[in-house]
């Protein structure tokens, strides 16, 4: 008998058994040789092809091919898509979600976090939807069209990573990347049911084109279904690029080892009341949150109401100038780079509007937010020192219906329609100011089977902390087993 190593037989993957597998366990069988790279590459397209025509979640034409990828990262061969924003890959034109760049404008290089997705093996077939320029909690645009929610295909996916939210939780994606400068992860992981890690201020490289996105609020990463794919891919794209502002200390260990070793007993503070938009809560997110309080109160945590004492007017209006502040000079540099003039013809009514609150805006303004940036962070922190973790929901109602946050109204000025986001999502801006991570579980359900997200945060640098204790969340109520009506 011959002393070669037996292959493995590489056996037939239906597409039941592709929709059940998260990233990790895509990348264990492709590893053993138990399926093959291209068995799972054509699943996913027919998962793709068959979901997408009823959530409009893809941008142009899916790849025939994945992008050029790692053969031995830890994901090798695991379907993977980018978000039309921020990151970008080499020669894929990016669109974001605007009319200002047509057909979309082709991109000469990687982004930093781009070449580690590669590195790490992922196999990107697709870019998913972004409203315009990424400025919406919904992922609808006129450039593109609304992006339907799997569980009610009436309703928004949130935003703005609702795109690949949607595919994520329709099961065509194990997972998907999304970017964060308001919530932008955690609200569409909140509305579709999924997992949703906003990382620290630096965690992952901006570069090369950006120091500091959205005055340091912007942060790239992904979502998943499982936590412990969240873990395995901030293990593997994670970290400091040369010429990034920001150098966090490595993790003690890695991120999928903290959700096997189960969680330190947490001072936890329940916060319930939204600091941002001026919204009120409905109900169903305060009982989940409550709910998941109760969870980590039997796992031996401490649970007290309380929150860090804010300024929310002032933090709103230091917020708004962040962001029209930069919605202004990113339409100025594309326009100006396309030689296309900026008009209703080109940009929906509210980015319009916010555009030219934001090229009002003088040097001092920018100053007078950044003192309140700088008050806000060492706020959070001096709260921090007497509460690991914050709960709250992730936003103030379980989703809206699609049409709800038109971006393309002309009855919004710039304040108006700012207000407008942040009354559905109150809790999630303040992580972006402060820089600290912030992570959306699917941890209740609304009497129509939709999800509801309740959010965790943590301390900067926190994120080993976050996903232990989400892991322990994730086996106490788990939420895997739960399938939206449109899902592969």
């Amino acid at each position: 008998m011959s002393s070669a190593a037996v292959r493995p037989t590489i056996r037939t993957m239906t597409p039941e058994e592709y929709a059940e597998l998260d990233a990790t366990g895509l990348a264990a069988l492709l590893s053993k040789g138990e399926v093959g790279a291209d068995e799972v590459r054509d699943a996913a397209i027919a998962a793709l092809d068959a979901v997408n025509p009823r959530l409009n979640a893809l941008v142009g034409e899916r790849f025939d091919a994945p992008l050029e990828h790692a053969a031995d990262g830890p994901f090798a061969g695991v379907p993977f898509a980018i978000k039309d924003l921020i990151v970008h890959a080499e020669g894929v034109p990016q669109r974001a979600g605007t009319r200002l760049l047509g057909d979309g404008v082709p991109m000469p290089a990687d982004t930093h976090l781009m070449t580690r997705f590669r590195r790490a093996g992922l196999a990107t077939l697709a870019l998913t939807a972004t409203p315009e320029l990424g400025f919406n909690a919904t992922t609808e645009s006129v450039a593109t069209g609304a992006v339907h929610n799997p569980w009610d295909t009436t309703r928004s996916p949130g935003g703005s990573s609702g795109g690949s939210a949607a595919l994520v939780a329709a099961r065509a994606l194990p997972a998907a990347h999304a970017n964060d400068g308001g919530g932008s992860i955690r609200i569409p992981a909140a509305a579709c049911g999924l997992v949703g890690l906003k990382p620290s201020q630096g965690r992952t490289s901006p570069g090369p084109d950006y120091a500091d996105p959205l005055l340091g609020m912007g942060v790239e990463f992904a979502v998943t279904r499982t936590v412990r794919d969240t873990a395995g891919l901030l293990d593997a794209v994670h970290g400091y690029e040369p010429g990034d502002r920001y150098l966090l200390p490595d993790p003690v260990r890695p991120y999928a080892d903290e959700v096997t070793a189960g969680g330190r007993p947490l001072r936890v503070a329940l916060w319930t009341t939204p600091f941002s938009g001026g919204g009120s809560v409905d109900p169903r997110c305060t009982q989940a949150t409550e709910a998941a309080a109760r969870t980590l109160e039997g796992l031996g945590h401490t649970v007290e109401i309380a929150g860090p004492e804010l300024d929310a007017a002032a933090f709103d209006d230091a917020n708004l100038v962040a962001w029209t502040s930069f919605l202004a000079d990113g339409v100025d540099v594309l326009a100006g780079a396309l030689g296309v003039e900026p008009g209703p013809d080109t940009l929906e009514a509210a980015t319009l509007a916010c555009a030219e609150y934001g090229r009002g805006l003088r040097a001092g303004d920018l100053y007078a937010a950044d003192r309140v940036f700088n008050a806000t962070r060492r706020a959070v922190a001096a709260f921090h020192q007497r509460y690991d973790v914050i709960l709250t929901p992730t936003m103030n109602v379980p989703n809206t219906p699609l049409g709800y946050l038109d971006q393309d109204d002309p009855s919004r000025d710039a304040r108006g329609w700012y207000d407008h986001i942040f009354s559905t999502a109150g809790f999630t801006a303040l992580s972006n100011m402060t820089g600290n991570p912030a992570i959306s579980l699917p941890l209740g359900r609304t009497e129509e089977g939709w999800p509801i997200g309740v959010q965790v945060v943590g301390p900067y640098g926190g994120e080993s902390t976050l996903i232990a204790l989400a892991a322990d969340l994730e086996r106490a109520q788990p939420w895997a087993a739960h399938r939206p009506p449109l899902a592969t």
